[in-house]
């Protein structure tokens, strides 16, 4: 993946008011993969303590979009076609990590698989829900702009 690329997708990621509301930070990004890692935040969290299994889909989503993006070579832009996730296990913890992987690559139709693992302050790591997402790439109508 060129330096370009990578600058225009973390450029777009800053623009997410979503991901500035989670105080989301990348924290990996290669070609096909995205790593998203959130703290916990009061509103993320059930009353038992763990994240919200709302907190964890929109991580899965937006993980999955980034890592489609991060395939192509090109600005591209996508929107969610099906979101499938399975929760594994609560998340206790004070950090979640989205890890998304492209799977297939194509043309149009671009399947990711995002898994979402939660972090406690020991360090152990904890796979709380897998997933597997399907997006659609779009064109975009104005080439000199980027559609978040």
């Amino acid at each position: 993946m060129s330096n370009e690329r990578k600058k225009q997708l973390q450029e777009s990621f800053n623009r997410s008011k979503m991901m500035e509301l989670f105080g989301a930070e990348i924290t990996g990004i290669g070609e096909g993969y995205f790593e998203i890692t959130v703290a916990k935040q009061e509103f993320m969290a059930r009353p038992a303590g763990m994240f919200n299994g709302s907190t964890i889909a929109t991580l899965v989503d937006v993980s999955s979009g980034y890592a489609g993006a991060s395939a192509k070579p090109e600005d591209s832009y996508f929107t969610t076609v099906e979101l499938k996730v399975n929760y594994l296990n609560p998340a206790f913890g004070e950090q979640l990590v989205a890890k998304a992987q492209v799977v297939k690559n194509g043309k149009v139709l671009t399947v990711v698989r995002s898994d979402v693992f939660s972090i406690t302050n020991k360090g152990e790591e904890t796979l709380a829900a897998t997933s597997l997402v399907t997006l659609m790439q779009l064109s975009k109508k104005a080439p000199d702009k980027q559609i978040d």
